[in-house]
């Protein structure tokens, strides 16, 4: 599944042929996405785009007439081609410009969303209203996390993926921070010390900055919007890696599941 990074290229490659554009008509060839596409995303023909945001990993698309709510799902990919781009199996909707380019969406597993909202769905949809803060912003910081940690016995890796506690940590951003970090995904969060959480957050942050810098992380279905792979995942040095020698100490990396997901560290530096 995308995650933030991967969002994040995505928005900084559609935004700006997006902003500033008329909204000519939106086209919906399958409306059976995680949600079925409502009929009120048409009200947004005729609109401008002024902007398109971040808020996790979904996408915020203002348009002078409410806003449309993007979310890539497991397997979505946008992108801005001419109208008359021939159209292929899984395209499922087009935000057509009067420019005469479109913004395409196309999801294999359909489990992407489209919605519409008439206020900013930041604060008024029940998907966004009651997320954490954004990693690379001040509101997440040392204060924050250690703050909301303490009692805690849930382990750190799945406290950090949280999205009530900070959003867009996913799984592989997990795995590499609390590796660089060296703390034992398995620790109860609420007994990591505050100087632990002082290394930890600054990590966290850069980890996510890079991936966005490089381009997103590249496994199985993620390309960025000029369709264009990411390379982060050249920088990985424990996701995927469980069974293999450990790149600081020569440790065999362990891997188990923590709430369902993979999680590979390294027993020795890792603690």
């Amino acid at each position: 599944m995308p995650e933030l990074p991967e969002v994040e290229v995505s928005r900084r490659g559609i935004a700006p042929h997006l902003e500033n554009q008329q909204i000519a008509d939106v086209v919906v060839r399958d409306r059976r996405l995680r949600w079925p596409i409502p009929e009120a995303v048409s009200t947004v023909v005729g609109a401008t785009i002024t902007r398109v945001e971040r808020r996790a990993k979904y996408l915020i698309i203002h348009t002078t007439q409410g806003y449309l709510i993007v979310h890539l799902g497991m397997s979505g990919a946008l992108r801005v081609v001419p109208t008359d781009t021939l159209v292929v199996k899984h395209d499922h909707i087009d935000l057509v410009l009067t420019s005469g380019w479109c913004l395409r969406f196309n999801d294999p597993r359909r489990f992407g969303c489209w919605l519409y909202s008439k206020q900013h769905p930041a604060v008024s949809h029940p998907l966004l209203a009651k997320l954490g803060p954004e990693p690379l912003t001040d509101t997440f910081n040392v204060e924050h996390l250690y703050s909301v940690s303490r009692g805690k016995q849930q382990a750190i890796k799945t406290f950090i993926m949280d999205n009530h506690v900070v959003v867009g940590v996913g799984n592989i951003y997990a795995n590499e921070s609390l590796f660089k970090a060296g703390i034992n995904p398995k620790r109860a969060a609420g007994k990591i010390s505050r100087a632990r959480y002082e290394r930890l957050v600054p990590i966290i942050k850069e980890t996510l900055a890079k991936a966005i810098e490089q381009g997103g992380t590249t496994l199985q279905d993620f390309t960025q919007a000029d369709g264009q792979p990411g390379y982060f995942k050249q920088e990985l040095m424990v996701y995927g890696r469980g069974g293999k020698l450990c790149m600081q100490c020569g440790e065999r990396l362990k891997e188990i599941r923590l709430g369902q997901r993979s999680t590979v560290y390294c027993t020795q530096c890792q603690r």
